[in-house]
């Protein structure tokens, strides 16, 4: 599939980050009403460890040399699927979203015969107004997977609720061994999730962004022995929102109260920072329950979001 007549595509740098923050908040507001995007997010995007710009990342730009759209690849593990993102600027840039997508998956061929591989599976997420690009998607041959929802509540919360023998801490971030505990109880929780990647505990680590605030980071005990883990980012600073990463509690553990007492010491510390809400993404394939347990803090949906998936072959 080619670009339209006058329109030209060119590998990405550093240097067009701020172009690149303009394409993407413009998709962001039309796909889910406000920007949700930083440029620390664009700089992470293009220097992740398995992302290459040269190879992996394609600018589209209109026949006034503007920057109109921006397709990207990421792979958070260096295995397993792949992820692809085709932002456009919705009133400059839609026509380029089929070109690049296929550009994209010459890509994910290539990267499937660069690791050995017979195909990949490529995955990309398409937001309820976004009907031409599903369009698109579905010409290209890609199915629904799934549907993942943001939740949100507003803050403050009721105290949070500790039940008998269930003790609510911050994580101790010098404590390596800490740190590999929580690592393990996470690896652990989500080992049944369909969709799981396993990672060891260095790249974890080093996939944890450079300050985060550890005092939103919990571990729950119960009689003494740990039990489940809350990880916070701060995807949802820009709105003011408090934002639970991961929420994992061991099997064994469920339906314990543990998930809901990680939930709100949490919600309690986004409160104290002076957040006005608290919020979360979740799987609705997720077999533990998750969205029961979340509506049951007070937690609403807000916003869903489909994923799409192709097996690709591997090609040169």
């Amino acid at each position: 599939m080619t670009l339209p007549a006058g329109w030209t595509a060119r590998r990405p740098t550093l240097d067009d980050v701020p172009a690149i923050l303009a394409v993407v908040h413009a998709a962001d507001t039309y796909a889910i009403g406000f920007p949700d995007f930083s440029a620390e997010d664009v700089v992470g995007s293009l220097t992740a460890p398995h992302t290459d710009p040269a190879a992996d990342c394609w600018l589209g730009l209109d026949p006034d040399g503007t920057v109109v759209a921006w397709a990207t690849m990421d792979n958070p593990t260096g295995v397993g699927r792949e992820f692809v993102e085709v932002y456009v600027d919705p009133e400059r840039g839609q026509q380029l979203r089929g070109p690049l997508l296929h550009r994209q998956l010459a890509r994910v061929a290539e990267r499937a015969a660069e690791r050995g591989l017979p195909s990949l599976t490529v995955r990309c997420a398409a937001y309820p107004p976004e009907q031409r690009w599903r369009e698109v998607l579905r010409d290209a041959g890609f199915g629904f997977a799934k549907r993942y929802v943001r939740m949100s509540r507003p803050l403050p919360a009721d105290p949070p609720a500790t039940p008998p023998g269930v003790r609510v801490r911050p994580v101790r971030p010098a404590d390596e061994a800490e740190l590999r505990t929580f690592h393990r109880i996470y690896q652990t929780a989500f080992a049944d999730t369909l969709d799981h990647d396993p990672r060891d505990f260095t790249t974890w680590r080093d996939r944890i962004e450079p300050a985060p605030a550890w005092e939103e980071w919990f571990v729950a005990e119960v009689d003494g022995e740990p039990a489940g883990v809350l990880r916070s980012s701060d995807q949802g600073a820009d709105r003011n929102e408090g934002w639970v990463k991961n929420l994992a509690v061991l099997p064994g553990q469920r339906r314990r109260g543990v998930g809901a007492a990680l939930l709100g010491h949490a919600f309690a510390a986004y409160a104290a920072k002076g957040r006005a809400t608290a919020g979360l993404g979740v799987d609705l394939a997720n077999p533990t329950a998750a969205l029961s347990l979340y509506r049951s803090v007070g937690l609403r949906e807000t916003l869903a979001v489909d994923m799409y998936e192709l097996v690709v072959p591997a090609g040169v």
